[in-house]
């Protein structure tokens, strides 16, 4: 088993933020800015090495190669695209494979098919989580686009992840993709994207659904997926405000074998250190709103209940098989959630340590 571990790449000022809140604002201000809620709550949540830009090469690249020798093999950045326009990519394109750590780290793409939030923190409890203007449409052509812009900036570079022999390739809402598409424009996407990947000399892809909901999960085999995974598997989103880490992470452990049975597919498990969005929502204090940033939050984490979740997935074994499978971590330095592996002050580089103890 090889583990991987997202990485978000929202750690430098864009042109969209800078209109939205004011130039050079990044989400180092929400993190740094969070404050206690509750009793025992864990906020804020410090970076003992400093908060840092993450299209500097130096920066991005020490922490990944920490990681690395501590037992992540690879990576997966989140690819923020929408029909042409791109947004955070200099983290991966200067950050990663501007470096050293681009040019030896395996690494790989999710598609974080969501435009980044123009609100922070979260005030309005009426808003809906996924604004509309966050939405990322696609059709055949665009996700076919999508595709070939990855395999000719990405999945030929010798470090880039395979499974069996493909280039591995997420979508983050799968279940938006297939909605959106229909299932028969889905599988029409998909068919087409291998086409072009075949017709012009790449590699086969290895297609793997994050978090497809209940009623999608049973049709991503036809679709033409290859796998599914998750995020963030930790927190019930309907549960009791505060949720404890022992728990949840058990329970979600005891759910793995059913997504493979439910989907047809390998299931590569999902494990994250913890969660909690605080910083990415407004302090409403007892009144806050039941929903996304704001509930729930994972209490009781500490790095020696992160290595236990993390054996467990090492060893599980998918009821469907898999060559060459992955566990996922989410996940490197996701801070505004309050799931990282980075060294904080809370903990020092218990999170690393964690992972090489598990792996």
């Amino acid at each position: 088993m090889r583990t991987a571990a997202y990485v978000y790449s929202g750690w430098h000022p864009i042109p969209e933020r800078d209109r939205s809140f004011h130039p050079g604002f990044t989400e180092w201000e929400l993190v740094r800015n969070c404050r206690p809620r509750f009793d025992g709550h864990a906020q804020p949540r410090t970076p003992l090495l400093g908060e840092y830009d993450d299209r500097d090469p130096d920066q991005l690249g020490r922490r990944m190669h920490l990681a690395h020798r501590h037992g992540v093999d690879a990576f997966v950045f989140g690819v923020f695209w929408c029909r042409g326009k791109r947004v955070f990519e200099d983290g991966l394109d200067q950050g990663f494979l501007g470096g050293p750590a681009g040019a030896d780290l395996p690494f790989a793409c999710m598609w974080a098919n969501r435009m980044p939030r123009r609100v922070l923190p979260v005030r309005r409890a009426d808003a809906p989580v996924l604004d509309p203007r966050r939405a990322v449409p696609s059709d055949i052509d665009d996700f076919v686009a999508f595709v070939a812009m990855l395999a000719e900036r990405y999945f030929y570079r010798d470090n880039y992840v395979t499974v069996g022999g493909r280039s591995y390739l997420s979508i983050f809402d799968s279940t938006f993709f297939v909605k959106e598409l229909g299932q028969e424009g889905a599988r029409d996407a998909i068919e087409a994207a291998r086409r072009w990947l075949a017709d012009h000399g790449h590699r086969d892809v290895h297609l793997a659904a994050i978090e497809p909901s209940e009623e999608v999960l049973p049709t991503v085999r036809d679709i033409g997926f290859d796998s599914v995974t998750h995020y963030v598997l930790l927190p019930d989103w309907r549960g009791p405000f505060e949720q404890d880490f022992r728990e949840y992470a058990a329970l979600r452990a005891a759910q793995w074998p059913s997504f493979a049975s439910a989907s047809g597919l390998p299931y590569m498990p999902a494990v994250s250190p913890g969660w909690d969005a605080s910083p990415r929502g407004a302090d409403f204090g007892r009144t806050r709103p039941d929903k996304y940033p704001w509930s729930p939050v994972v209490t009781g984490e500490h790095p020696e209940l992160f290595a236990e979740a993390l054996r467990r997935a090492c060893a599980f074994r998918s009821p469907i098989a898999c060559d060459d499978p992955l566990v996922l971590i989410a996940s490197l330095n996701e801070w505004s959630e309050g799931h990282y592996l980075e060294p904080d002050e809370r903990f020092g580089y218990s999170w690393l340590q964690a992972v090489q103890a598990a792996v």
